[in-house]
C-alpha cells in the first residue's frame, strides 16, 4: 500500500477498513456498502476520485466515481455492491481533474470578461485530448465533442453561449465516463470479505427441544420438537437455534432454579456437557437417535428454517475428556480440576477448557467436533462464551472452516468488554450478540446503534436478541405486553438480524427474585412445556405482531439493511424515530419507548437523509395500521400502548 501522504494526491481515512487494511472489512452478497475517504491536493485545482471494486479473481468488477460529501473536509463518498461470495477488494484512485478545474475557472472568467479567448483555447485542447482517447466507433460522442469545440472557436457567438456548449448534459456525460486523469494515485487494495446474506440478515428463534412435548418429569424429543417447527416458520423466523443437545453430566448437577441440589428427575443444565453417554459429538439419549436428529434437520429445512446449534467448549465432570485428556483442563494445587466460577458464583457442574497445556491436541478436537456437526447438516453455530478462549483459536478455526465451507456462520455469544467483542468480530465471527437488551432509553439506543451502523459495521454484524434464557431485563419484567411489543419492534427494525427466546411471545417476564435477570422456573434447569394453543385461543400472545414484523422485514428491503440507519429528532425522549434507505426505497420507523402511558410528540425528519428537499411532502404508508398519510419535515405522532406502539412506514412520492 503506497504512502498515503506522499503520493501525488494523498488519500487517507479509507472506510470501511479494519485495522488499517490488515484484516478484511465485511459485506454480504447484494449489500450496498458505502465507501468514504479523505482525498485532497495542494492549491485550488479540482480533484477526481474513483473507487475500483475487484472480485476474488482480481478483475475489475465496477468503477464508481466518488462524490464530494459536501462536508468541507475533503471527504468523498460512493457505494459498491458485490454479487457473489469471496475475498473482494477495492482500490481508491485520486487524480488531477483538469476539465473540472477549467470548467470552474472559465465559468468565473467568462462572467467577468477576463481572458476569454485564452480560456476557450485551453478548453478546446482538453476536449481534443478526450477525442483522441475515444475509439472511431464512438461516433456520437466524437460528434458531440466536435460540436462543442466548434462552438468554442466561434467568436461570432456571445461568450456565454460558447461556454454553455461545453457544459450541456451530453458533454458532461462524456467527461464523466472518459475523464482526463493526471497524476493518478492509488490507495489500496483494501480487502472486503463478502459472505452469504444470512451472515447479515436473519430472524432467530431459540427453543429447547426437550421442552416440546415434555411433561414436568419427562423430556421431549427431536420428534416432538419437530412438530413445533411449522409454527416457528409461520411466525416468519428463518433460523431455529437449539441450546446444547448433548448428554448432560450428573456430578454436581444443578436443580430447579439453579439450586445446588438436583432432585430425581431434574434434567440438569444442557451446558454441563458430557456423561457416560458421550460428549460434544453425541446426542442426549432422551432426545433421540442420529436418525431422529437428521429427521429434525430435514423437517426444519422443509419449513424454510436453518438449524443453529450451540458450540459450548466446556465439560461436565463426567465428560469423557476428563478421563482421556485431563491435560485439557486446569489442575489446582490440591490435584482437583478447576471448575468454572465467577466469585462468589460457583459452577461445580462445569469444567472450563485450558488451551495452554495441549493447544494442538485440543484445537484438533474442536475442529473435529465442528466438522462432525457440519456433516450432519449444521451450517450455523452459536458459540458460547468465546471471550473465555484464546483469540488464536477462533482466528484459526474460522479461517480454516471458511476455506472449505464459506457458507458456515459463527455467532459470538460474548457479553463482555468492547475491545474483546470487537476482536472476536475482527478475527472472523460472522455475527455478534450485542448490548441491545440493556439499551432501553432513547439516547442509549441512538448512541449504540449509530456505532453499530457506522464504524463498527466494517467488522461487526449485530444479532439483537430481545431475551435469552439468561437475560430477562427489568424493562420486560415490569412493562407488560407493550414492553414486549416495543422491544420486538426495535430489534426487528434496528438490526438486520434479531432473535427471540421461546416464551417471549407469551410475555414471560417473571424473575427468579427481585433484582435478578434470571427467569423464574428457568428452562435451563427443567422442562418447560408451553400450551401454545391455549395462548392463541386466549389472545394473550405476541405471535400475530411478531409475524407481522418478520413479514415487513421481507417486504421493506431497507429494514434488512444496517449501514443506512439514520436517527431523526423527536421532541419527546419517550419516542424514537429512524430511517433506513437503500437506493430509492425508504422505510421509516417511529416507536414509543414507554409501555405504560400515552405518548405524543413531533418528529422532525432530516429530509436530505430521505433523499428529499426540506420543503418536500411525501406519502407515508404505515404497514402496522394500514393507514396512509401525507407527511413533511415535521410529523405529529401519538401512541396509546394498548392500541399500538409503533409506525413502520414505507415512503412513497407525493
Amino acid at each position: 500500500m503506497p504512502n498515503v501522504l506522499t503520493g501525488r494526491f494523498p488519500v487517507t481515512d479509507v472506510q470501511p477498513s479494519v485495522e488499517g487494511g490488515r484484516l478484511p472489512a465485511k459485506a454480504v452478497v447484494g449489500e450496498v456498502v458505502p465507501l468514504r475517504v479523505t482525498a485532497f491536493r495542494e492549491g485550488h485545482n479540482a480533484l477526481g476520485v474513483e473507487a475500483v471494486l475487484r472480485g476474488p479473481d482480481g478483475k475489475e468488477h465496477a468503477r464508481r466515481r466518488m462524490d464530494d460529501a459536501a462536508t468541507g473536509l475533503d471527504q468523498w463518498v460512493t457505494t459498491v455492491t458485490a454479487d457473489y461470495e469471496g475475498d473482494w477488494s477495492f482500490t481508491i484512485e485520486a487524480w488531477g481533474d483538469p476539465w473540472a478545474t477549467w470548467s470552474h475557472r472559465a465559468g468565473i472568467k467568462v462572467a467577468a470578461g477576463i481572458d476569454i479567448e485564452l480560456e476557450f483555447s485551453e478548453g478546446s485542447l482538453l476536449l481534443e485530448r478526450v477525442q483522441e482517447s475515444l475509439a472511431a466507433s464512438q461516433r456520437t460522442q466524437l460528434a458531440t465533442l466536435q460540436a462543442a469545440i466548434t462552438t468554442l472557436h466561434n467568436d461570432a457567438l456571445p461568450p456565454v453561449v460558447r461556454y454553455a456548449a461545453t457544459q450541456d448534459d451530453a458533454v458532461a456525460a462524456i467527461m464523466v465516463t472518459n475523464p482526463i486523469r493526471d497524476g493518478v494515485t492509488q490507495s489500496g487494495p483494501w480487502p472486503l470479505m463478502v459472505e452469504r446474506r444470512r451472515a447479515l440478515v436473519g430472524s432467530w428463534y431459540e427453543f429447547f427441544p426437550r421442552s416440546e412435548g415434555a411433561t414436568s418429569r419427562k423430556s421431549g424429543t427431536f420428534a416432538t420438537a419437530a412438530k413445533r417447527l411449522p409454527a416457528v416458520a409461520a411466525m416468519g423466523f428463518d433460523v431455529v437455534y437449539l441450546p446444547p443437545i448433548h448428554p448432560i453430566g450428573t456430578t454436581h448437577r444443578k436443580g430447579r432454579n439453579n439450586s445446588l441440589n438436583a432432585k430425581a428427575g431434574d434434567p440438569g443444565s444442557p451446558w454441563a456437557i458430557g456423561s457416560a453417554a458421550g460428549g460434544h459429538d453425541a446426542l442426549h439419549p432422551d432426545l433421540g437417535s442420529e436418525a431422529d436428529f437428521a429427521a429434525f434437520v430435514a423437517a426444519a429445512k422443509a419449513a424454510g428454517l436453518d438449524v443453529a446449534i450451540d458450540l459450548a467448549l466446556q465439560a461436565s465432570p463426567d465428560h469423557p475428556w476428563v478421563t482421556t485428556h485431563p491435560e485439557w483442563f486446569t489442575t489446582r494445587a490440591d490435584g482437583t480440576i478447576a471448575f468454572a466460577e465467577n466469585p462468589p458464583k460457583r459452577y461445580q457442574d462445569i469444567y472450563p477448557l485450558n488451551f495452554d497445556n495441549d493447544p494442538e491436541g485440543l484445537y484438533t478436537e474442536v475442529v473435529r467436533i465442528v466438522r462432525h456437526w457440519m456433516s450432519r447438516g449444521i451450517r450455523i453455530f452459536r458459540v458460547d462464551n468465546p471471550h473465555t478462549k484464546p483469540l488464536w483459536v477462533w482466528a484459526r478455526l474460522l479461517s480454516e472452516i471458511r476455506a472449505t465451507d464459506p457458507d458456515v456462520i459463527f455467532l459470538a455469544e460474548a457479553f463482555t468488554r468492547p475491545p474483546m467483542m470487537r476482536a472476536l468480530a475482527e478475527v472472523g465471527f460472522q455475527q455478534s450478540y450485542t448490548y441491545f437488551a440493556w439499551r432501553n432509553d432513547k439516547q442509549g439506543l441512538q448512541d449504540y446503534f449509530a456505532e453499530l451502523a457506522g464504524p463498527a459495521a466494517a467488522y461487526m454484524r449485530p444479532n439483537a436478541f430481545v431475551n435469552t434464557p439468561d437475560i430477562l431485563t427489568e424493562y420486560l419484567q415490569q412493562g407488560g405486553p407493550a414492553a414486549f411489543a416495543i422491544r420486538a419492534t426495535l430489534a426487528a427494525t434496528l438490526s438486520p438480524t434479531w432473535g427471540a427466546y421461546s416464551g417471549f411471545e407469551l410475555f414471560e417476564g417473571i424473575p427468579l427474585r427481585p433484582g435478578s435477570e434470571e427467569h423464574l422456573d428457568s428452562e435451563k434447569f427443567e422442562y418447560r412445556p408451553r400450551d401454545w394453543a391455549r395462548a392463541l385461543k386466549s389472545g394473550r400472545t405476541l405471535i400475530p405482531y411478531i409475524t407481522q414484523l418478520n413479514a415487513l422485514r421481507r417486504q421493506l428491503a431497507p429494514l434488512e439493511d444496517l449501514r443506512s440507519l439514520r436517527f431523526h429528532h423527536t421532541e419527546s425522549d419517550q419516542v424514537i424515530a429512524y430511517s433506513k434507505r437503500v437506493g430509492d426505497d425508504v422505510a421509516l420507523v417511529v416507536c414509543s419507548l414507554d409501555p405504560y402511558f400515552t405518548q405524543e410528540t413531533t418528529v422532525w425528519w432530516d429530509m436530505p437523509a430521505l433523499g428529499m428537499e426540506w420543503a418536500d411532502r411525501f406519502i407515508a404508508h404505515d404497514h402496522i395500521t394500514d393507514e396512509t398519510w401525507t407527511w413533511g419535515q415535521s410529523t405529529y405522532v401519538r401512541f396509546v400502548p394498548e392500541q399500538g406502539v409503533a409506525h413502520i412506514a414505507e415512503v412513497r412520492k407525493a
